[in-house]
């Protein structure tokens, strides 16, 4: 699978580097964008749009691993392929521990770099329709009333109409009648959906 529409950036302080990443990502076809500092990155307004982010490590200022603390932080998440002559094992881990796709030391073949490209684009297309489906799961539920979210909890711990009806001293009737607004609104087909999506709310899945 390939992400067609995907944007690469590079950040590194050697403009050589710089111009030798960006020959080769355009030759596969793939959009660009390049800076020679991270904080020159930080200051870029990022489009909307599937990308990665091909990063030195050892940069002067702001380094790569600093850098990545801070889009972790940013609410922006971002896939980062790490690229370093100068990495060690101990820095490695820090960097994959805290999400990069990938540390490639170099020299690298320009295939490997490619291929860690690739996979970083699809990763962050599935991670964006993640996050637009849990945006747009969290306002239909925003949409409910704090009677209907009480019965959507109680269902999603699997109670009965009846049972649903008991805990909240209401008549049986008129749990179904909530169900069924509840159902419209949050557009589940079934109640097994509507547990999914309860437990996704609550970050169970």
């Amino acid at each position: 699978m390939s992400i067609r529409n995907g944007i690469v950036f590079v950040v590194d302080d050697d403009r050589s580097v710089r111009e030798a990443l960006s020959s080769l990502i355009r030759a596969v076809g793939r959009h660009v964008e390049t800076f020679s500092s991270a904080v020159e990155f930080m200051r870029y307004d990022r489009p909307d749009a599937p990308a990665c982010l091909v990063l030195d490590v050892r940069m002067p200022g702001l380094s790569g691993l600093e850098l990545q603390t801070e889009i972790s932080r940013s609410g922006r998440p971002l896939p980062i392929i790490f690229v370093t002559g100068h990495g060690d094992v101990p820095m490695s881990v820090r960097a994959m521990k805290a999400g990069a796709a990938e540390f490639l030391q170099k020299p690298f073949r320009d295939s490997d770099l490619v291929e860690a490209i690739e996979h970083a684009l699809v990763a962050d297309d599935s991670a964006r329709e993640g996050r637009a489906e849990m945006a747009a799961l969290r306002r239909r539920y925003e949409s409910l009333t704090v009677r209907e979210r009480e019965v959507m909890a109680l269902v999603a711990k699997g109670l009965l109409n009846k049972q649903t009806a008991d805990e909240l001293n209401i008549a049986e009737i008129t749990v179904k009648v909530h169900r069924r607004h509840i159902m419209q609104k949050m557009q589940a087909r079934s109640a097994a959906a509507l547990v999914l999506m309860a437990q996704k709310l609550r970050g169970d899945a």
